[in-house]
Parts: C-alpha cells; sequence; structure tokens
C-alpha cells in the first residue's frame, strides 16, 4: 500500500483502467444507497455527493434512510434521486422498537425486490449490517460496504463485531476512504486484501469556490476546528493546548464548529482554563469561518478520511492535524502532524504556523493545488462506477 497515493485500488493487485472495466460490464442503471440518514456529518455529506455524481451520468439512483432525514436532503432537490424513508427507530421500549423495525426491514426488502437494483451500497455501521441480508434476501447481484474510519469504537463489542463480520461474508466489496481504514479493515478484521477498495472521499464544485469570510469580533489569531463535539475528536486537548499558548503569550481565539455530547464538558473546561473559545455549533456556512481563519486545526484521536481536513486543504489554510488514520495521506507534507492526545504538541504546531506566516502562506498554496488535483467529485464517482463495473462483470461475489 504504501507509495500508492489516492489511486482506486484493489489491496493487493493493481489499479484498474477505465478502459479495462469498460471491457469487462456496462455501468449499472440502477443504484441504491442506503444510510441511516442526512445529518451535516462527513458521511452524509460523502453519500448525498456521490448519490448527486451517480444521477447526473444518468444512472437511476434512490438514496435510503434508516432513521430519518435530514438537512443535507435539500441538497438533492432537482437532481433525480430519489430519498426513500425505510422508517428504522432507535428509541424504546425495545418490543415496539423491535416490532417498527422488522417492518422497516420487510420494507427495505420489497423496495429492493420492485426497484431491481445491480448495486446496493451502504455507508456506516448500520447500514450495511442491514443492508447484507436485505440484499440476499432481494436478490441484489452486488453489495458493496463502506469503511469511513477507524475500527476502535467496535473493539470489546462482541455483538457488533459479529454482525459486521456475517455481513462482510455476504458483501462483494468493502471501500474504505483511506489507505490507513483499508490496513485496519485487513488487519482487524481479517477481511482478504482482494476484497478492498480504496476510494477517498470527493469535494463538491462549491468547496473550492472562494466565499467572503465571516466577521470574528476579536483582535487575536483565529484558529478554526470542524468536528463533532465527541470524545474521540480530542477537543479536550485542543483546549488545553490553548492554554499552553496562553501561558506563553500567544493568546487565540478558537472557534469550534460542529455540535455533540461533549458540549457542556468541554464549556465548563474552557471557562475553567480562562481560554477564548467559541462555540458555533453546527452550522451550513462553514466556508466562511475558514476563510476567516489564521490557522485551521483537528485534535482527533482517530479518524478515516477527514472531510474537515479536505475542506481546510481546498481552502487554502494552513493547518495542524493530528497523525492518525487517513489525515498523514491528506496532508502529505502541506501541513504540521503532531501525535494524538498531545496539548503541547498542538500548542507547538499552531505557534509554528501563527509565527511563520510566510510559512502558513506557502502550505496553504500548496495543499489547495493538491486537492484540486486530486479530489474532486467527479473523480470519486468514476471510481465507484468502475468498481461496480469490475463487481457486475464477475460470474459471483468475491
Amino acid at each position: 500500500m504504501p507509495g500508492v497515493p489516492y489511486m482506486f485500488f484493489k489491496e493487493g493487485s493493481a489499479p484498474q483502467s477505465g478502459a479495462d472495466a469498460d471491457r469487462r460490464s456496462p455501468s449499472p442503471d440502477r443504484v441504491c444507497l442506503m444510510i441511516g440518514q442526512l445529518g451535516l456529518g462527513g458521511a452524509e455529506k460523502q453519500i448525498a455527493l456521490l448519490a448527486r455524481e451517480l444521477s447526473e451520468r444518468g444512472i437511476g439512483t434512490d438514496l435510503l434512510v434508516m432513521f430519518g432525514r435530514g438537512p443535507r436532503e435539500e441538497e438533492l432537490l432537482g437532481t433525480g434521486v430519489r430519498i426513500v424513508d425505510l422508517g428504522f427507530r432507535r428509541r424504546r421500549p425495545l418490543l415496539t422498537s423491535l416490532t417498527g423495525n422488522v417492518r422497516a426491514f420487510v420494507r427495505l426488502v420489497l423496495h429492493l425486490r420492485r426497484t431491481r437494483p445491480q448495486v446496493l451500497q451502504a455507508f456506516l455501521f448500520h447500514a450495511y449490517v442491514i443492508a447484507a441480508p436485505a440484499a440476499r434476501l432481494a436478490g441484489v447481484p452486488v453489495l458493496v460496504a463502506g469503511r469511513r474510519s477507524l475500527g476502535d469504537y467496535k473493539r470489546g463489542r462482541r455483538l457488533a463485531l459479529a454482525a459486521e463480520r456475517l455481513a462482510t461474508r455476504w458483501t462483494d466489496s468493502v471501500v474504505a476512504n483511506a489507505q490507513a481504514v483499508a490496513e485496519d479493515v485487513r488487519r482487524n478484521e481479517g477481511v482478504p486484501p482482494a476484497k478492498i477498495t480504496v476510494i477517498p472521499n470527493g469535494m463538491p464544485r462549491r468547496d473550492f469556490e472562494p466565499v467572503r469570510a465571516a466577521t470574528v469580533d476579536t483582535s487575536l489569531p483565529v484558529v478554526v476546528c470542524v468536528a463533532n463535539l465527541t470524545a474521540h475528536k480530542g477537543h479536550r486537548y485542543l483546549l488545553e493546548a490553548c492554554a499552553v499558548l496562553r501561558s506563553r503569550g500567544r493568546a487565540i481565539t478558537l472557534l469550534l464548529i460542529g455540535d455533540g455530547s461533549e458540549r457542556a464538558s468541554l464549556t465548563a473546561q474552557a471557562e475553567r482554563l480562562g481560554v477564548d473559545v467559541r462555540f458555533l455549533g453546527a452550522r451550513t456556512d462553514v466556508a466562511r469561518f475558514l476563510a476567516r481563519a489564521d490557522a485551521v486545526v483537528l485534535p482527533s484521536l482517530h479518524e478515516g478520511c477527514s472531510n474537515a481536513v479536505m475542506e481546510a486543504l481546498a481552502a487554502g489554510r494552513p493547518m495542524v492535524a493530528t497523525a492518525v488514520g487517513g489525515t498523514p495521506e491528506l496532508l502529505l507534507g502541506h501541513g504540521v502532524l503532531v501525535p494524538p492526545a498531545d496539548a503541547a504538541a498542538l500548542a507547538d504546531g499552531l505557534q509554528r504556523l501563527l509565527d511563520d506566516r510566510e510559512l502558513a502562506e506557502e502550505f496553504g498554496r500548496q495543499a489547495g493545488a493538491w486537492v484540486r488535483a486530486t479530489f474532486s467529485a467527479e473523480a470519486m464517482a468514476d471510481r465507484y462506477v468502475s468498481l461496480y463495473r469490475d463487481l457486475l462483470g464477475r460470474p459471483c461475489a468475491a
């Protein structure tokens, strides 16, 4: 894997060209994509982007949501993508949820039998665990499952791991969005290399367009972090890093974009440390705050192929990020990498960019050019269509 950055390839085999794919099988005429919901997370952004691109290629595309719709639905208005709410439920009491979920599963199988897609592709754990038996019962020719992050959150959860392994046996291809994620799947899930494909995330055209910078009431340098407020994103170390910078006479204004279960504890920590942190919540105008940033930071403890990193690089912003998951593959020398869970290292990285503006601007220029050349939405969709052709051309599932 090392030395083959961001190509469409199978683990342990050479990349396949578009011409080879054309000879094997035609493009599918109908694809179903499946996910839990259409919120503002990175996986939701990618599935909406893929649905739009497939539809623009004349492929009939249904986007199946398990637990409800969400704000990403607006991005698909007028695209020809049909959104189907399957009606799965997470809430208790258990018996009511179980009965409702059995009905939802039957609804999924019937939809697949009626629409007869050649490909069903599921994003995130709940979707691909449910999609596998449904595809088998409905006779869908090809099932693709996505892995969007390292599997740390599943360690020790025996039931989840057993369900995942069973689903993977019925899956034709597992798509990882970074080489680090592919290696995690191979090593920890035991998936054969020939069954793994790496297709990095894509970016819509709007992410490369200049925007008017947001107004932020501060005289300090502005640092932006875009990440859900959950423990594995490492915000607590970032707040400690802000305190370290303050003690060095290098105070900053930190803008946190995102929301989640850690908000109350992080708010209390920021007040205790006496640092200037603004909690902006979940937003759809992230680009304006990136345009205002003197630097962008992502302190995650584990990651896949981070949309937040890609968006910051596309905006030409200098970045400090932890060397976890697929993040080193994205930065590739165009930013500052630091160890995870290390507040002092985060502070050092930010201070380096804030003190050396010439270096920061050069990082931003290099990053913007790298992302534009590598991560277009069109390139991502081309790789998926090539994969579908490859799988449909096989006599049976892998």
